[in-house]
C-alpha cells in the first residue's frame, strides 16, 4: 500500500515532514550553517582518524595501508641471479640420463614409454581433458569478475606495447611449425576416418566435422592453457615484483618458504621438464618435415639417419645463434619467417580452390561452435574406439599445450605488461586462435578438396610429412616452394630451440632474464638430443614416439596447472584493487541507503571515522600477511630494508645507477610510490564511470579509502547547488 512505504521512498515525500528537505527547503542560512557543520565535524574526523591511525604505529611494511599500494616490478627489485644447482642439476641429471638411455637403447625406452603411456590414458586421460575444460571456463569467469580491471603491472602503468603490437606479435605467437606440419594433415585425417560415432567418412558431414575437430585442437583450448600460465607470470612478475618462475605464482598459496624451499624448486624442475619434451616434439616434428622436402629435392628416402643428421645441422645453427651474440639477428629472422609462413598460406589461398575455401572456413567455424560442447565431453566412457582417438589426438594436444605453456606463457607474459587481465585473457586467446582458424581452413581444406578430386598423391594412407608438399605439387608457378618451405622450417627450429633454452635457462637460474649462455647452450643440447631419442623410439611411426613422451611428461604439469588456477585467484582476491573496490562497494552501498532514508534524493557523501569494525574495511584484516607480505622491500641478499614509498626511495640510499649487478630496465625504472600521494588515479577514467571504486576515486593526498575498519562514509545534507555525486 502507498501509505505503508517508508519516508522519503516516494516523490511525495512521507511522515516525517519537518526531515524532509524536499517538502520544506531549508533557506540559504540554514544551509550554510549546515555546511559549516559538516566542515567541523570532518575536520574533528580527521583529527580522530590521525589519532586511530595505524600507519604511525607501524603495523604496516613502510606504514603503508596494503590498498595504497601501487604495484611493485619485478625490475625494481633489488635481486641477484644465479644458477640454482638443485633445479639445474636434478633436472639436468634427470634429462641427460634420459638422453642416453635413449640413443643406447632405443627400444627399450619405446617398450616403457608405450606400457607408460597406455597405464597414462587408461587412469588420467580424464585429467587432462578437466584441465582444458576447466582453465578455459576459469579464464573466462575471470576475465569478466570484478578481477578482470587489475592491470598486469603498476596502478596507471601504461602497456609496454601498442594495440596493433601487442596484437602482431600475438599473431605471431600463432603462427609455427605446426601450421605446416598439422595444418594439411590433420583435417585430411578427420575426413577419411571420422572420430569414431559421429559421421560416415568422406561425408559432407565429415568435411565440416574435420575441420570443427581441428579447430577444437588447435583452438581457444590450446590458447585458455597459455594465458593461464602467461596471465600469472605477469601478474606475480610486474604486479607483485617476483622472479618470473613457475614457482613464484604460489608465493600466497604455499608461502615464502615452501615456494623458495622443496615445493618451488619441484614445480620449476617440473616445468623444466615440460618445457624440454614438449619444445623437443616439435623440433622432431620439423626435422621430419625437412627431410620430406629434402626428399623431393634430391630424391634420398627418409630414414631416422637423415633425420639426426638434420637435427645435428640445425642445432650447430642454434648454438652458433647462442653464443655469438646475435639475438637480435635472430628475432628479424623470425620475423621474416613469420611473413613468409603467411605467404606461403596466402599462396595456397589464391592458387588453389578459392572459392571453395570462402565457403569452407566460415562454414566450420560455426560448425566448430555447434559442436563444441560435444566435443568437449567425449571419453573413455564412450568406448574403446573413442578412447584410442582421444589417446592419439585430443588428450596428445591437450598434453602438448601443457608442455608448451611455459615457454609460451613466460612470451605473452613479457609482452603484455600494462595489460588488465581482461584485455590479456581474451587478447590471448582470441587473437591467435582466430588467425589459425583461417590458417588451418585454408591448408586443411586444400588437402581435402584436392583428396576428393582424386589427385595423384593424395590417399588415405599418406603419411602427415607428405601431405603440405603434395599440395605444392598440384598448384601452378611454385616449383620452387618447397626450398622456400626448408627454409622456413629450418628457422622455426633454430629460433624455437633458441626461445625455449632461453625459457629453461630462466627457470634454472632463479628467474634471472638473461641467463648464462653455457646454461641456455646446455638446454639446447638436452632439448636437441631427446628430440633425437622421440624419433628413435617411434621407429617406423616416428610421431607415436614423440606423442608418447609428451603425453607422460606432462602429467605433473597438468596438476601445477589446477593448482596456479587456485594460487592466481588468490592472489587477485588480495590484490590492492580488490581491497579498494570491496571496501568503495560496502562504504558506498552503506551510505547511499542512509543518505536515501535521511535526505531522500538530495545528499552527497563524506568520508569520516567509525568504530573500528563497523566501517568500510569491516571483515577485512588488512594487516594479515596476505596482505602485506608482499609489499615487504629487501635487499640483494632477502634481507627486509626501509623503504619510503611516499619519495619511492630506499633506506639504504640504494640507487639502480649506481649498481653495476642490477639487472632491471635503466629508461624505464619507476620506484612504487603511494596512491595516497602520486598523481596515478586510483581507478582508470574508462572504469571510473561503470564500477564503484569511482566513489572513491578523489581521495587527494593523505586520503584513505578505509583502514581496515576505522574509516567509513556517511551520508550528508548538501548546499543548494550540491556537487555531483561521486
Amino acid at each position: 500500500m502507498a501509505d505503508s512505504q517508508p519516508p522519503h521512498s516516494r516523490r511525495d515525500g512521507g511522515s516525517q515532514p519537518d526531515d524532509d528537505t524536499r517538502s520544506s527547503p531549508a533557506p540559504k542560512a540554514t544551509a550554510e550553517k549546515t555546511a559549516a557543520a559538516a566542515g567541523a565535524a570532518t575536520r574533528r574526523a580527521g583529527a580522530a582518524l590521525h589519532r586511530l591511525n595505524v600507519y604511525s604505529q607501524g603495523e604496516y611494511p613502510h606504514n603503508i595501508h596494503p590498498a595504497l599500494v601501487p604495484g611493485i616490478g619485478i625490475d625494481e627489485q633489488r635481486r641477484r641471479y644465479s644458477v640454482d644447482r638443485v633445479v639445474f642439476l636434478i633436472a639436468g641429471l634427470l634429462t641427460v640420463a634420459f638422453v642416453i638411455w635413449g640413443v643406447s637403447s632405443p627400444s627399450h625406452v619405446a617398450e616403457v614409454a608405450g606400457n607408460t603411456f597406455g597405464w597414462t590414458m587408461e587412469n588420467l586421460g580424464w585429467l587432462f581433458n578437466v584441465v582444458a575444460i576447466v582453465v578455459l571456463i576459469f579464464l573466462l569467469c575471470l576475465a569478466f569478475s570484478k578481477y578482470g580491471r587489475i592491470p598486469l603491472g603498476k596502478d596507471g602503468e601504461k602497456p609496454e606495447f601498442s594495440t596493433f603490437s601487442w596484437t602482431a606479435m600475438l599473431f605471431a605467437a600463432g603462427i609455427g611449425i605446426g601450421v605446416l606440419f598439422f595444418g594439411p594433415s590433420e583435417p585430411l585425417t578427420y575426413f577419411h576416418s571420422p572420430a569414431p560415432l559421429t559421421h560416415a567418412a568422406e561425408t559432407t558431414e565429415a568435411l565440416h566435422a574435420a575441420m570443427a575437430q581441428t579447430y577444437f585442437h588447435w583452438g581457444v583450448h590450446a590458447w585458455a592453457m597459455y594465458a593461464l600460465v602467461g596471465g600469472a607470470v605477469a601478474y606475480a612478475a610486474y604486479r607483485r615484483g617476483r622472479v618470473p618462475l613457475m614457482s613464484s605464482i604460489f608465493r600466497n598459496l604455499f608461502g615464502q618458504s615452501q615456494t623458495e624451499g622443496l615445493a618451488g624448486k619441484l614445480i620449476d624442475i617440473f616445468a623444466i621438464i615440460a618445457t624440454l619434451f614438449g619444445t623437443a616434439a616439435s623440433l622432431g616434428i620439423a626435422a621430419m618435415q625437412i627431410g620430406q622436402g629434402w626428399t623431393i629435392v634430391s630424391g634420398a628416402e627418409v630414414t631416422n639417419t637423415l633425420l639426426i643428421i638434420i637435427i645435428a645441422l640445425l642445432t650447430v645453427g642454434f648454438v652458433l645463434s647462442a653464443v655469438s651474440g646475435v639475438a637480435r639477428g635472430i628475432r628479424y629472422l623470425s620475423n621474416i619467417n613469420i611473413v613468409l609462413t603467411i605467404g606461403i598460406i596466402s599462396l595456397v589461398f589464391f592458387l588453389g580452390p578459392t572459392l571453395f575455401l570462402l565457403n569452407l572456413v566460415p562454414s566450420s567455424f560455426v560448425e566448430y561452435f555447434g559442436s563444441l560442447f560435444e566435443m568437449m565431453g567425449r571419453s573413455a566412457s564412450w568406448g574403446q574406439e573413442t578412447m584410442d582417438f582421444q589417446s592419439a589426438w585430443t588428450v596428445f594436444y591437450w598434453a602438448w599445450w601443457i608442455s608448451w605453456s611455459p615457454f609460451v606463457g613466460v612470451f605473452i607474459a613479457r609482452i603484455s605488461r600494462g595489460r588488465t587481465i581482461r584485455q590479456f585473457i581474451l587478447g590471448v586467446i582470441l587473437i591467435p586462435s582466430s588467425l589459425l582458424f583461417v590458417a588451418y581452413g585454408i591448408m586443411g581444406g586444400t588437402s581435402i578438396w584436392m583428396y576428393r578430386e582424386g589427385l595423384e598423391g593424395f590417399n588415405d594412407e599418406m603419411p602427415a610429412a607428405e601431405v603440405l608438399f603434395t599440395i605444392i605439387d598440384h598448384l601452378p608457378y611454385v616449383e620452387w616452394l618447397p626450398a622456400v618451405i626448408m627454409v622456413v622450417l629450418a628457422i622455426f627450429f633454430i629460433t624455437s630451440a633458441d626461445s625455449a633454452s632461453v625459457v629453461m635457462g630462466i627457470f634454472s637460474t632463479r628467474g634471472d632474464l638473461n641467463p648464462r649462455k653455457s646454461v641456455v647452450v646446455f638446454w639446447g643440447l638436452v632439448m636437441t638430443g631427446v628430440a633425437v631419442v622421440m624419433l628413435l623410439t617411434g621407429g617406423d611411426t616416428a610421431l607415436q614416439g614423440l606423442q608418447s613422451l609428451v603425453t607422460v611428461t606432462a602429467v605433473p604439469f597438468a596438476v601445477i596447472m589446477l593448482l596456479i588456477m587456485i594460487a592466481w585467484l588468490r592472489d587477485v582476491r588480495t590484490d590492492p584493487r580488490a581491497l579498494r573496490t570491496k571496501y568503495a562497494e560496502k562504504a558506498l552501498r552503506d551510505a547511499v541507503i542512509d543518505g536515501v532514508d535521511r535526505y531522500g534524493d538530495d545528499f552527497t557523501l563524506q568520508v569520516a571515522p567509525t568504530e573500528p569494525g563497523l566501517g568500510a574495511g569491516a571483515g577485512v584484516d588488512s594487516e594479515d600477511d596476505m596482505y602485506t607480505e608482499w609489499y615487504q622491500r629487501t635487499d640483494e641478499n632477502g634481507d627486509p630494508i626501509g623503504y619510503d614509498f611516499t619519495t619511492g626511495t630506499w633506506e639504504d640510499g640504494w640507487t639502480p645507477e649506481e649498481d653495476e649487478d642490477w639487472h632491471g630496465d635503466m629508461e624505464n625504472y619507476s620506484p612504487a610510490t603511494s596512491l595516497a600521494t602520486s598523481s596515478i588515479p586510483v581507478v582508470s577514467a574508462e572504469a571510473a564511470s561503470d564500477g564503484p571504486e569511482a566513489a572513491s576515486e578523489d581521495q587527494g593526498p593523505g586520503g584513505s579509502e578505509g583502514d581496515g575498519g576505522s574509516a567509513g562514509s556517511e551520508a550528508v545534507e548538501p548546499e543548494e547547488d550540491p556537487a555531483p555525486q561521486r
